[in-house]
């Protein structure tokens, strides 16, 4: 028998307890410790049963219980503090960063990303991806920055992990309820929920918009599963990265088309946006249309508009990470909406090829983003070179290291993830402000005055804990299996509060090597046999639902921990989540990572575990290429960042480096004890990392460099394309296409050096280019460069810089004289070469045309 009709019940708050809803309906409360103290006052098994979600958590008191609080004056005093906490952090002033002409903080960013992981509370997240879109939310909101968040509202979010007895991970796809979520469908001012429309190969796609407040930051979330999409399109919001390659396709058309749909929906006109990894690009195409359509501008002007207020940020170093799309499935759902823009479906297929002329070259959401934007990044230095080396095809007149793809390296939410006794301990020592400003590197200095013994028995409680929480999801995973009493008992004596702890906690793909610790079981099994110096392991992770050989990792791990001589002292987690990974980054003693270089695009994990004062062992890939010192002061390096063609070479080479670190650094360094059993030397290490490192790899830092690198050029450059009814965007526009069609008459000759004879280091050497304009560009077109710098012994340059040149005079014949100086900067051997790139007042930068000349004499 089916209802007439379904009515959501929530619980009645007496008056004075209504602050709550506010409390529980802001995922403030994810990063501020009064307001999650006060609800797990109340109750604390019910709140751990509720996994910390406050909307269920209210909504499962009993009636009873709520009027008791109402009548309790301490109680209510508690819930006074909590809510003028969060009326301050909402009412704070704007942030110190200025946006022209923005009025009434308006959003200037829009962020789109196909998951976040801001809190256990909303499962719309898989891994790091997510975990980084989430903090960069936070962050944006602790600086008030003007930004607003657009992604995808999950009814499964992503699967749920368990293990068959033979350790082959299983998945589950539990539903979430978004009326217990700390989430609310968007209204019009009538009451009617607002939605979209999304055209799907000719079928109407409705999206429901949903509300997160993250802080003072509005995350806006699309959902599918409405009455009036068929059963296959209310699919498209069912599971993250679940489906087949065309379900992809319907989900990132949704959040990059739907996503700029629902802006215009909501009222909102943010003048930049930023894409989170590929999965939205298509974002920047329907951005075109509407400038199109709403400000009647060509296609050309349009797509300038656009590229030059768009931000791109790149996460994934392996190529089967980014999606692509056979032409053939593309076209049901693009052809029509290509043609609409004026464009050939040939053509558009072309903006998402790295070979425009290969017909058979599948369409890359990724290489559709870098050419729809003109702020492209990767998210650790050694990333930003790697993918300018991945996607030199799309510049293929440039020198890799011109490639136009920056770099912005990560950071992590250091409020979200600092454990509250480590917090505590800062707030002591560092100063309070370290939560508003944990990019100043003065307060970060103060770790210097934390006493030895404060900040080693406070993360001894730490490890403590965590080898607690182990034991009781341990008994957890055994009881659902409907485990004997003698593999209870057993759960609850695995690992020792008291040993050197070290964790690995990571999505199992074959390239982050869980398994390099197994290389040599024998030797493994001598170290933690070692009842002296004892060493255990702590493991969690999935592996994708397709992805067999992470699941053959997996199960090979399991089996071994489970041996005789490895259950009390390795250990792996079922089903890892937040919850998990902040538990084992605040009380493991190292945090383990080995991925093969340079396929490890950042690695923020090992962040979390720094702010904590937990020291790193790794390979030099991600953020320790750039974090780790070579005395090993701030953790320990795997290697010395070599790569290998012989894969299985190099996990032997590696996995024998990783156990000579343990034998002979790591357990030595940590049963190192002085007086007062204090391991000295470790404590200093952890103590250099916190004063070096914290202040570098933290979200505030990092959002704070994609304003001053990204948002604000970006908005700037909006502003400037649009005054006068568009016409800066039409003439550059115009502009590009005159040099598209001019640039191949361009010559050089005569490059020549005005020197007395030898060349000393930094004495100025005049040089000379002759340039031919006569093809109807202008000097004021070009920008004519020296490119310079020391040469290596197979003759090419191992760094370069460029001056400019200028113009000195008209020759004959269209020809024109340029000169400039270059300085050489250090002895040895140094070369240079002339370059000539397009110039425009209104180009950001001069590579996005992808034109180049190269004097050849």
């Amino acid at each position: 028998m089916q209802p007439l009709r379904i009515y959501s019940v929530v619980s009645k708050l007496p008056p004075k307890l209504e602050a709550m809803w506010d409390l529980a309906y802001n995922l403030f409360f994810s990063w501020n410790d009064r307001i999650l103290n006060l609800f797990a006052s109340i109750d604390h098994e019910l709140w751990r049963r509720c996994q910390e979600n406050p909307v269920t958590f209210l909504n499962n008191i009993p009636q009873k219980t709520l009027e008791e609080l109402s009548r309790d004056d301490f109680f209510l005093s508690r819930l006074e503090d909590a809510k003028k906490a969060l009326d301050q952090y909402m009412s704070r002033k704007p942030t110190a960063f200025t946006f022209p002409e923005n009025k009434n903080h308006a959003p200037v960013v829009a962020y789109f990303s196909l998951e976040y992981g801001i809190t256990l509370s909303l499962p719309i997240y898989s891994g790091g991806l997510g975990i980084l879109a989430g903090d960069h939310l936070k962050s944006a909101s602790d600086l008030n920055i003007p930004l607003v968040g657009m992604g995808l509202l999950y009814r499964e979010g992503y699967f749920r992990q368990y293990m068959t007895p033979d350790g082959w991970q299983q998945e589950r796809y539990p539903e979430n309820d978004f009326n217990q979520m700390p989430v609310h469908p968007v209204r019009t001012k009538d009451g009617e929920p607002v939605s979209i429309i999304v055209d799907l190969a000719g079928q109407p796609l409705t999206a429901r918009i949903w509300e997160a407040r993250v802080g003072r930051i509005r995350l806006f979330l699309l959902d599918t599963y409405v009455p009036e999409n068929p059963e296959h399109f209310r699919q498209i919001t069912s599971s993250l990265y679940g489906g087949n390659l065309e379900m992809r396709l319907w989900q990132e058309i949704l959040l990059g088309i739907g996503g700029v749909k629902a802006l215009t929906a909501l009222g909102l006109e943010p003048k930049v946006i930023h894409m989170n990894e590929g999965h939205s690009a298509f974002a920047g195409l329907e951005r075109i249309r509407v400038f199109m359509q709403e400000k009647n501008l060509p296609f050309e002007a349009a797509g300038e508009l656009a590229a030059s207020s768009s931000v791109f940020t790149t996460h994934t170093p392996v190529p089967a990470g980014n999606d692509r799309f056979p032409p053939d499935l593309m076209r049901p759902y693009f052809e029509g909406y290509v043609r609409s823009l004026g464009l050939a479906y040939k053509v558009f297929l072309a903006l998402g090829r790295e070979d425009p002329r290969d017909d058979n070259e599948p369409f890359c959401m990724t290489v559709l983003a870098l050419k729809l934007s003109r702020f492209n990044n990767g998210v650790s230095k050694l990333h930003g070179k790697v993918s300018r080396n991945m996607w030199k095809k799309v510049w293929p007149q440039y020198p890799e290291e011109d490639v136009p793809i920056g770099a912005i390296t990560n950071g992590v939410h250091m409020p979200t993830w600092v454990a509250k006794d480590m917090a505590l301990l800062f707030d002591r020592y560092l100063g309070v402000n370290w939560r508003e400003d944990p990019d100043c590197a003065r307060f970060w200095a103060n770790a210097e005055n934390i006493p030895d013994a404060e900040l080693w028995r406070t993360h001894e409680r730490l490890r403590e804990r965590l080898v607690d929480f182990v034991r009781k999801r341990l008994r957890k995973q055994l009881l659902a299996k409907g485990a004997r009493r003698k593999e209870l008992q057993m759960a609850e004596e695995v690992l020792d509060p008291q040993a050197l702890t070290i964790g690995f906690a990571r999505r199992f793909a074959t390239y982050k090597r869980a398994h390099l610790l197994l290389q040599d079981k024998e030797r493994l099994l001598r170290l933690i046999q070692d009842a002296k110096r004892p060493l255990q392991f702590i493991f969690a992770g999935k592996a994708h639902p397709q992805d067999n050989e992470g699941k053959k990792i997996i199960q090979e791990l399991i089996q071994f921990c489970r041996r005789e001589e490895c259950r009390y002292n390795m250990v792996f987690l079922e089903d890892y989540d937040m919850k998990i990974a902040s538990r084992m980054v605040q009380g493991c003693d190292v945090w383990l990572n080995n991925p093969r270089r340079p396929l490890e695009a950042c690695g923020t994990s090992g962040m979390k575990a720094m702010a904590n004062g937990v020291m790193q062992c790794s390979t030099l890939d991600g953020w320790w290429d750039e974090a780790y010192r070579s005395d090993n002061r701030l953790g320990w390096a795997i290697g010395t960042g070599e790569e290998y063609e012989d894969l299985a070479y190099q996990d032997f080479v590696e996995s024998q480096t990783l156990y000579n670190l343990l034998e002979n650094e790591i357990i030595p360094e940590f049963y190192d004890r002085g007086h007062g059993n204090l391991p000295r030397s470790w404590i200093r290490g952890m103590k250099e990392a916190l004063k070096e490192l914290g202040p570098v790899f933290n979200a505030h830092r990092m959002v704070e460099d994609y304003v001053e690198k990204a948002y604000l050029p970006a908005y700037t450059n909006f502003l400037n394309l649009m005054r006068d009814s568009f016409e800066p965007a039409k003439a550059l526009a115009s502009w590009r296409m005159e040099m598209m069609t001019k640039w191949g008459t361009l010559n050089a000759r005569n490059v020549r050096v005005e020197t007395p004879g030898q060349i000393y280091v930094r004495e100025p050497v005049i040089v000379e280019c002759e340039v031919y304009l006569g093809g109807g560009l202008r000097p004021e077109d070009i920008l004519v460069q020296i490119y310079h710098g020391p040469v290596g012994q197979d003759d090419r340059f191992s760094s370069r810089q460029t001056t400019p040149m200028t113009p000195e005079g008209v020759l004959s014949d269209g020809w024109h004289l340029f000169r400039g100086d270059l300085i050489p900067s250090e002895a040895g051997r140094f070369g240079f070469t002339v370059r000539i790139l397009p110039h425009h007042p209104l180009l950001l930068d001069p590579h996005s045309l992808g034109l180049i000349f190269w004097a050849k004499s």
